[in-house]
C-alpha cells in the first residue's frame, strides 16, 4: 500500500478561492483526494501552499546559462530556480549563430524529452536591431519562414516559443508557420506600430515577451505594440516583476487592462540569477552585476534579470498589494496554461504532479515540492 503525505493546516490557493486550514494529500508523485491510512501528516498552520512555478522566460541561473553552458550547467540552473519554487522552466537562448542555435536546440531537446526542462524558448536571432536589448546586433536576422523552420526542426518537437519582431520581412509569415506546428509566438525585440502589431495578433502571435522592455513606449498619438497586446484578449502579456523592468504604475497598468488571467510573471534570469554580483557572459555579450541588477559592460543596458519567481511573488503580494490568488495565476496557472501542461501543474488539484511551495506568513519561501519530493525541506518547525 502506498505511504501518504498530508499537508496540512495551511491556507491553500485553489483555483476557486482560498481554502483556510486546509489539506492536500500527496502520494506516489501526485496530488491524490484521499489519504492512507499511514499517512504521515505535515502540519503547516501559519503558512500558505500554493502551486509551483511556471517561468516560460528563463535564460539560467545559479553561475549556469541555458545558451552556452554544458548540460551539467544547465542542470544546475534548473536546480536553482527550482529552490526558490520554479518547478517547470523553459529555458530560453538569446541571440546566436543559426548553427550554434540548432545545435544547442537539440542538444537541449533531450533534457526536455527528460522533463528535466518544460521546452525551449528561442528569443533571436529574429529581433529588431532598434530594440536589441542585450542581444548582439551582428547576429540579428530577418524573420523568413525557412529561418524559423529550422530552430523549429532542430528542437525536435521541443520549441515551445519563438520571439519575434513581426513588423520585420518574413515576419507575418513565421508567425502564421509557429501558429500550425503549435509553438508560441510571441512580440518582443520589437520596433512595430499598433496596426503591425494588431496584424501579427490576427496571424496568430499570442503572447508579449516581457511587456513595455524592448518596444517603443506607449503613446497618446502613436500608442505602438503595448496598446495592442494589453488590449486583446488572446494575448498574455509576460511581466518582469523584479522592481528593476517596471515601475509599479507600469504592472498596475497592464493588470488592469489584461486581467490577472492574461498576465505571466517571467523571471527572464540571467546566469547570475541565485548566484551574486560579478561579471558574466550573456552569449558573446559581457555583462556586470552590481546590487543585483544586470547590465550589458558596453553600453549599459539591461541585461536580463536576477530575479527568482519567489521574490517575484513576494513583491506582487506585498509591495503592488495583488490579491495572492491573482500572483497565483501569474505564476503558475497562465503560463501552464500557455505551455499546454495545465493538466498537469499550474494548480493544487487531484491528479496533477505534486509540485507545490510552502510560505510563511510574510510570503518568504520555507518549502519546495516537486512530482512529490521535497527540493527545499519544508522549514515549519
Amino acid at each position: 500500500m502506498a505511504v501518504s503525505t498530508v499537508l496540512a493546516g495551511a491556507r491553500v490557493v485553489l483555483p476557486t478561492g482560498i481554502v483556510e486550514n486546509g489539506r492536500v494529500i500527496v502520494e506516489n508523485g501526485r496530488i491524490a483526494g484521499a489519504a492512507h491510512q499511514d499517512a504521515a501528516t505535515l502540519d503547516l498552520s501559519g503558512h500558505w501552499l500554493v502551486p509551483g512555478f511556471v517561468d516560460l522566460h528563463n535564460h539560467g541561473g545559479g553561475g549556469a546559462s541555458f545558451t552556452s553552458g554544458t548540460v551539467d550547467d544547465v542542470l544546475t540552473g534548473v536546480r536553482t530556480h527550482r529552490q526558490h519554487g520554479t518547478t517547470t522552466v523553459v529555458a530560453s537562448f538569446v541571440t546566436g549563430e543559426m548553427d550554434f542555435l540548432t545545435q544547442r536546440a537539440g542538444l537541449l531537446s533531450e533534457l526536455a524529452e527528460q522533463g528535466d526542462i518544460a521546452g525551449i524558448h528561442f528569443e533571436g536571432p529574429f529581433i529588431s536591431p532598434c530594440r536589441k536589448g542585450a542581444h548582439d546586433e551582428t547576429l540579428l536576422r530577418d524573420p523568413e519562414p525557412a529561418e524559423v523552420r529550422k530552430l523549429i526542426d532542430a528542437a525536435r518537437g521541443q520549441a515551445r516559443m519563438v520571439t519575434l519582431a513581426t513588423e520585420l520581412p518574413g515576419g507575418l509569415d513565421s508567425v502564421r508557420l509557429l501558429a500550425e506546428h503549435g509553438v508560441i509566438a510571441a512580440v518582443g525585440h520589437t520596433d512595430a506600430t499598433y496596426e503591425q502589431t494588431r496584424d501579427a495578433i490576427d496571424a496568430g502571435a499570442t503572447v508579449a515577451t516581457h511587456l513595455f522592455n524592448a518596444m517603443p513606449a506607449l503613446g497618446h498619438r502613436a500608442p505602438g505594440p503595448i496598446a495592442a497586446l494589453l488590449e486583446d484578449e488572446r494575448v498574455t502579456v509576460e511581466l518582469i516583476n523584479d522592481g528593476t523592468h517596471l515601475h509599479p504604475a507600469a504592472l498596475e497598468l497592464a493588470f488592469h487592462h489584461a486581467g490577472a488571467e492574461r498576465v505571466a510573471f517571467i523571471t527572464d534570469a540571467m546566469d547570475a540569477a541565485g548566484f551574486g554580483d560579478g561579471r558574466y557572459m550573456l552569449g558573446p555579450l559581457e555583462v556586470e552585476v552590481k546590487d543585483s541588477v544586470a547590465r550589458l559592460v558596453e553600453g549599459g543596458s539591461i541585461a536580463g534579470s536576477t530575479l527568482t519567481l519567489d521574490r517575484a511573488f513576494r513583491r506582487a503580494v506585498t509591495v503592488d498589494r495583488l490579491p495572492v490568488e491573482s500572483a497565483v495565476q501569474a505564476l503558475s496557472a497562465n503560463p501552464a496554461k500557455l505551455l499546454g501542461v495545465y493538466d498537469r501543474v499550474g494548480s493544487l488539484e487531484p491528479g496533477k504532479d505534486a509540485d507545490l511551495v510552502v510560505l510563511d506568513a510574510d510570503f518568504e519561501l520555507k518549502g519546495v515540492m516537486r512530482k512529490g519530493e521535497w527540493v527545499v525541506d519544508p522549514q515549519v518547525g
